[in-house]
C-alpha cells in the first residue's frame, strides 16, 4: 500500500489497483503550496465530512478526474449541486462492496456543515477492507468508544488518526485509539496546519514510543510505503 500526504488530513492511499483519495484540502493549505492538485490523479474520492479545511479541492479534482465521491447523503447532494454526479452516497454504518473493496461508514465524533453554510449531515470515518491492505481512516473525532467494533470486521494494517487536539483526539487519546482498534501502526493527521493545531513532533513521537506504538508524522508531499 503506498501513501502520498498532501498535508492536513488529505491522502491518496493506493490499494488494489486504485487510487484513493481522502479529504481533499491542499490548494488553500499554505503547508502544501508546493503541490499542483492538478497533478493528482484519483479513481475515488472519500469525504468525511463537509468542513472547508476538508473539502475546499473536492469538487475541482472530482470534475478534472470524473473520480466517484464516497460521503454521506448529504454532501452527495451538494456534490450534485455543485456539478459532481458521479457519487456513491452511504452514511453511518452501512458498508458497499467497490472494485478496490469493502467501505464500512462507521462514527466519528465531530459536525459537520459544506462551505455555503448547508447541513453537512453525519460526520463518518472510513474502514477499508480488501484484505491485506485494511485500513482505517479515523476523519475528525473525538475518541469514542464506538472504536473498540472495528477489530470485529477486520484485522487493521494501518489507522490514519488526528492527533492535533482543539477541534478532535490528540495524542495521547490517538494513543488509546489504537488500542481500542488493535492497531499499532498509526500514521497522524489533523495537525499543524493552524495555531490552534500545532504539535511538538518530537513529544508525540516520544508518547507513542512510550506506548509501543508506531506513529509516522509524515512531511507534506511525501510518499511511503506500508
Amino acid at each position: 500500500m503506498q501513501v502520498t500526504y498532501y498535508g492536513h488530513s488529505c491522502f491518496l492511499v493506493e490499494t488494489n489497483c486504485k487510487k484513493l483519495l481522502f479529504d481533499p484540502f491542499i490548494s488553500f493549505n499554505e503547508l502544501a503550496k508546493e503541490i499542483d492538485i492538478n497533478s493528482i490523479e484519483c479513481d475515488y474520492i472519500l469525504q468525511s465530512h463537509g468542513h472547508a479545511d476538508h473539502i475546499a479541492d473536492a469538487v475541482a479534482i472530482a470534475q478534472r478526474t470524473n473520480a466517484k465521491v464516497i460521503c454521506n447523503w448529504e454532501i452527495h447532494e451538494w456534490f450534485n449541486k455543485n456539478g459532481v454526479a458521479n457519487t456513491h452516497p452511504m452514511n453511518t454504518g452501512g458498508k458497499w462492496q467497490f472494485d478496490f473493496g469493502t467501505v464500512k461508514c462507521v462514527v466519528a465524533q465531530h459536525s459537520s456543515s459544506l462551505p455555503d453554510g448547508s447541513y453537512g449531515g453525519n460526520p463518518m470515518g472510513f474502514v477499508v477492507m480488501n484484505g491485506e491492505d485494511n485500513f482505517y481512516y479515523a476523519g475528525d473525532t473525538a475518541l469514542t468508544l464506538d472504536m473498540q467494533l472495528i477489530p470485529n470486521w477486520c484485522n487493521l494494517k494501518t489507522a490514519f488518526l488526528p492527533i492535533g487536539d482543539n477541534f478532535t483526539m490528540d495524542a495521547t487519546d490517538a494513543i488509546t485509539a489504537s488500542q481500542f482498534i488493535a492497531c499499532n501502526n498509526i500514521v497522524a493527521m489533523h495537525f499543524d496546519t493552524f495555531g490552534f493545531i500545532k504539535v511538538n513532533h518530537e513529544q508525540v513521537v516520544e508518547q507513542f514510543d512510550k506506548a509501543g506504538v508506531q506513529v509516522k508524522l509524515a512531511s507534506v508531499g511525501e510518499t511511503f510505503t506500508i
